[in-house]
């Protein structure tokens, strides 16, 4: 049989893989996507989506128990932990099925499959029905990536879960331990001690959430211990002893180990790129850590091959990704392109309470050699935030003192994962102090915090 012929393949149908293809597609490319598991990858299925769903039935459930505060009545408050991840599947399932409806109507060829890069240009695709092979100039990888585990922590899906194992728990955690404090750990931790799981973080960095800000890491330790939450920092797993029902963990905190007996342990100990049997080495293709080195338009220095999404490296966004899909779309098709600013993207993080941040950290910026302003604005003094019965957050803001400019925004407390949009787009747009303090935030809502945190760094503060 003869190779298909396409503009472009796509390897991967995450995020970033299925935009690259859609966007390809309206640009008038031949297009086809390889996908070897679920079209819209693990973010749709096993990642960004099914975990907020989950942590929306906790959000409602604390809310629940919290009647009393708002002047309402529930009782015999509780909870099924199968509806909630039945639902939580419903969600991803619906999602992913319209990424499958999306790519037919943009007339993209879906082959299901797993993909090797034989010679420059060429996909081989080991399919259900045998091999099918593929040409195009231009091939995309959007292979994501996978859990990472450690030697002697390995999941078994019984005692020691991974994300997915977490998504779908085979029961409801007694005594858990998270190992690792970045947005998947501690977004579990969240969910699982919400509905009574007794819970602890193990962080081998010396604070929790450690890529943000100093003191939005210290205001989260507070909040989490407050909720009921150990939390162990520079302290480090170096050993679990699995008996029936129970795992004893061995953790080292200076210089001493502690031994500490959990029923359930969730390890989110980062991520490593799914770049096994693509046949990259051969290709001349650079990897750094599991991960695919490019150049800021994500070309991998081999002709007409980009890696976009997580096999790209940090950061390992869902939005990032998908920006990658169509810049990489663009260039490919002659378009002009624009490459994405990874200081530009903002991280966000769904646990209670939610973390969002985007730009430089208070500490960084200094560390680039910056003199700044720094302001801050507590939930406490704004209205709608105790209207709604959340009066405990922060909202930090940085800038040049020089110039003006945005250097970062940094946010903790309720739908803050909606509020820092307004500084990615102030950032983008290259926004000043003076352009934020002229603009009119409406009333009452959460987002005249940021407008009063701006004020704050120069002093002209109303509400505080």
């Amino acid at each position: 049989m003869a190779a298909q012929s396409f503009d472009l393949i796509v390897i991967g149908a995450g995020p970033g893989g299925y935009v690259a293809a859609i966007r390809a597609a309206q640009l008038g490319l031949k297009t086809a996507v390889v996908e070897r598991e679920h079209l819209g990858g693990i973010c749709l299925n096993w990642g960004c989506i099914p975990t907020k769903a989950l942590l929306r039935s906790s959000e409602v459930f604390h809310l629940m128990e919290r009647a009393k505060d708002f002047g309402l009545k529930a009782e015999k408050i509780g909870y099924d932990l199968d509806a909630v991840v039945k639902r939580s599947r419903g969600v991803a399932g619906q999602l992913s099925g319209g990424i499958g409806h999306l790519l037919k109507k943009n007339k993209v060829t879906v082959v299901m499959g797993e993909a090797t890069i034989p010679a420059k240009g060429k996909v081989s695709v080991k399919t259900d029905k045998g091999s099918e092979e593929l040409t195009a100039k231009n091939i995309v990888l959007a292979t994501g990536a996978r859990a990472r585990e450690l030697p002697g922590l390995e999941a078994d899906g019984d005692l020691v879960w991974t994300y997915k194992h977490a998504l779908q728990p085979p029961r409801m955690p007694k005594k858990l331990l998270v190992i690792g404090s970045g947005a998947i750990g501690i977004e579990f931790a969240s969910f699982y001690n919400t509905l009574g799981a007794d819970t602890t973080v193990v962080e081998v960095m010396d604070r929790v959430l450690p890529v943000e800000d100093a003191e939005i890491s210290t205001f989260a330790k507070k909040a989490f211990i407050k909720q009921g939450m150990k939390i162990m920092e520079k302290a480090m797993v170096k050993q679990l002893d699995r008996a029936k029902g129970k795992v004893t963990a061995h953790i080292e905190v200076k210089g001493k180990v502690e031994k500490h007996d959990f029923d359930t342990v969730i390890s989110a100990v980062g991520i490593v790129g799914n770049i096994e049997n693509l046949g990259l080495e051969a290709l001349g293709v650079k990897i750094d850590r599991t991960h695919v080195v490019t150049d800021e338009f994500c070309r991998t220095g081999v002709d007409g091959l980009y890696a976009i999404g997580d096999i790209a490296g940090a950061p390992w966004l869902a939005h990032k990704a998908s920006h990658e899909g169509v810049m990489v779309a663009d260039l490919i098709a002659g378009k002009h392109a624009h490459p994405v600013k990874p200081e530009s993207i903002a991280g966000c993080t769904y646990c209670h309470p939610q973390v969002a941040s985007v730009g430089y950290s208070e500490a960084k910026a200094k560390e680039l050699g910056y003199d700044i302003k720094v302001g801050r604005f507590p939930f406490i003094g704004n209205g709608k935030a105790i209207a709604l019965g959340e009066p405990e957050g922060l909202v930090k803001t940085v800038f040049d003192a020089k110039t003006g400019e945005l250097l970062g925004a940094h946010m903790i407390g309720a739908e803050v994962t909606e509020l820092i949009q307004g500084y990615v787009v102030g950032r983008q747009l290259e926004t000043t102090e003076e352009d934020l303090m002229n603009t009119v935030f409406p009333h009452p809502t959460l987002s005249e915090m940021m407008h009063e945190s701006v004020l704050d760094a120069y002093g002209r503060v109303i509400h505080m």
